[in-house]
């Protein structure tokens, strides 16, 4: 009504006033406690802002953290009706599908006895129908509907998970009559499977499920075939149960693998059969460590929706928790990393620790994916050159820092090439050694304004985006807007593009992220990564993605994912008023 809009109008340019009087105070008691934490050397007031929100942050949204980390609620405005927001939601798809048809009828879907059937008996496919079932149908609802069934056909049972898997389905939702599915894969087919379970809308008025807009026709597959979450579980342990809360909402929106970076230099949470001192002792606690069968127990987990997970053994750099188990492969006891290079303690030891996950054959071991990813980021070289023992064998080498670190890359690779593993690094290794590189080698992008993936691409090398100004999912400043924005290919010639740039994904370090906060860190801002390498190159705009991302984020809710409001202006913040999700 009109009288809504003038309180509205009102209320909000009161709060806009109330802003710039705020900035103006919140300044100088910035600028005084400043001044004092530097000459006191205490915590910081809360009034104080980083380097980074300072530059990425406009004046008002500043005072909206402010306000939030004070305790202080925002206005409470008056809001649109949530049901505008959630009749936007067109296609009520996330990730966007690469091609569809659409009617205008609705059809209803009988819960009752609704039946999913195959032509072939595959165990994986019926345990995904029990799964589906559930998410499917998480109401009670009134007796009657026109649909009752899906049929799936897959076209080839029994193949492994591996990068460049055929994801590809088709999807036919009609007036009456079946579902049906068809897909190349089993893989193929839970992401159809996923699809319609976003069709599917319960409706509490008349206590149906329906699909609106039918009949559908949807063909289907990714854009980029490894679609990334970095799980980092040496900054923060993380549960066995958190990692399959969080395998399960990453098929959500069609994230196929976790890039496991299971150890670091503050923990070592893995206990290794064949070096087992290594979790013993580098470990936060006895209880903070995952057993080889914790490892098998989440790789299968995965598999059977479709994820696949990617281990990390990150070397020579960010080892030092190494030293604790086993102190000879480490510099000195007071100077750990990077890895001792002048011993073959150290790659004996990454011999039987690669081992432990790839059972040393292609395909094999408890994590068979083909992809192992060593790292080799941030390498400070001056524990080498400052340790005698060290420096001494690098001048009988003939090495200078830099060929000892490049002598150490290529010897972790020849290891892990051995065991049937094509190698991924950080940008590092490339900057370093370029071409020297053995031509398998996946390059991972994650410096800013990096221009490695051209480079790498250019010289026929594959790799993988995750530029840290825009894809780092702790960096909380950064919206979904800007990280849907991004384009993998940017500067990337299409041939290169379709051939080489395997995709990319999300990461999310785990310097302030445990348990608690995981989810709220990783959704719904994942989700922009997520459609940006799923679907077609030329869907680029935020505005049209709007009102889909918010009910995405709805739907993650609804499913029991802390995702955070879509507008936060810091990433994993508590909602700052009541109201409906699709506003928020």
């Amino acid at each position: 009504s009109p009288y809504r809009f003038h309180c509205r109008v009102s209320i909000e340019t009161a709060y806009r006033s109330m802003k710039i009087l705020l900035v103006v105070l919140f300044s100088l008691v910035a600028l005084s406690d400043a001044r004092r934490h530097r000459r006191a050397r205490t915590a910081p007031s809360p009034y104080r802002f980083s380097e980074e929100e300072l530059l990425q942050t406009s004046h008002e949204d500043l005072v909206d953290i402010l306000l939030h980390r004070n305790g202080i609620p925002a206005p409470e405005t008056p809001e649109e009706p949530a049901i505008a927001a959630a009749a936007d939601n067109y296609p009520p798809i996330w990730p966007y599908p690469a091609k569809f048809s659409n009617g205008t009828a609705s059809v209803t879907v009988n819960p009752t006895g609704f039946k999913f059937s195959a032509p072939e008996s595959d165990r994986d496919l019926q345990a995904a129908f029990q799964r589906f079932e559930r998410l499917f149908f998480p109401h009670r609802a009134a007796a009657g509907g026109t649909i009752g069934e899906v049929q799936v056909t897959v076209n080839a049972f029994n193949v492994q998970l591996q990068v460049g898997i055929d994801e590809s389905y088709t999807l036919d939702v009609p007036l009456q009559g079946p579902i049906t599915i068809s897909a190349g894969t089993v893989y193929g087919a839970y992401h159809a499977l996923q699809t319609l379970s976003q069709l599917l809308v319960f409706n509490f008025d008349t206590q149906l499920y329906t699909i609106a807009l039918a009949p559908w026709h949807i063909e289907d597959r990714p854009r980029f075939t490894h679609r990334e979450v970095l799980l980092d579980s040496s900054r923060h342990f993380e549960p066995v149960q958190t990692i399959k809360n969080l395998i399960d909402s990453l098929t959500y929106a069609k994230i196929n693998v976790i890039h496991w970076h299971i150890v670091d230099s503050q923990s070592f949470p893995f206990d290794s059969p064949t070096y087992p001192l290594l979790g013993q002792k580098g470990s936060y606690s006895p209880q903070e460590r995952y057993s080889m069968d914790d490892i098998a127990d989440v790789v299968e987990y995965a598999r059977q929706r479709g994820v696949r997970i990617m281990i990390e053994i990150d070397n020579p750099g960010h080892a030092a928790s190494w030293c604790a188990g086993y102190p000879e492969v480490c510099p000195t006891p007071t100077c750990l990393q990077p890895l001792n290079p002048a011993t073959n303690a150290t790659f004996d030891l990454m011999d039987g620790l690669f081992r432990d996950f790839t059972g040393g054959v292609r395909g094999g071991g408890v994590v068979f994916d083909n992809m192992f990813h060593l790292g080799g980021d941030e390498v400070d070289t001056s524990c080498w050159t400052n340790t005698p023992a060290i420096a001494d064998w690098m001048k009988q080498q003939g090495f200078s820092a830099d060929q000892t670190y490049e002598y150490f890359v290529k010897r972790a690779q020849a290891i892990t090439h051995a065991q049937g593993r094509d190698v991924v690094g950080w940008e590092e290794i490339w900057n370093h050694f370029g071409t020297e590189l053995d031509k398998s080698t996946i390059i991972q992008q994650w410096l800013g304004d990096s221009t490695i993936a051209r480079n790498a691409t250019a010289h026929g090398y594959r790799v993988l985006i995750s530029t840290a100004d825009v894809w780092y999912l702790p960096h909380l400043l950064v919206t979904w807007e800007t990280m849907y924005a991004v384009e993998p290919c940017d500067g990337i010639p299409d041939a290169q593009c379709d051939t080489l740039v395997l995709g990319g994904g999300g990461e999310m370090w785990g310097e302030t992220v445990d348990t608690s906060d995981l989810a709220q860190t990783v959704w719904p801002r994942l989700a922009a990564v997520a459609e940006r390498l799923w679907s077609p190159r030329g869907l680029t705009d935020v505005n049209d993605a709007r009102p889909r991302m918010a009910a995405f984020r709805c739907l993650l809710n609804r499913r029991g994912i802390a995702a955070a409001p879509v507008k936060n202006v810091q990433a994993r913040s508590a909602p700052p008023r009541p109201g409906s999700c699709y506003l928020q």
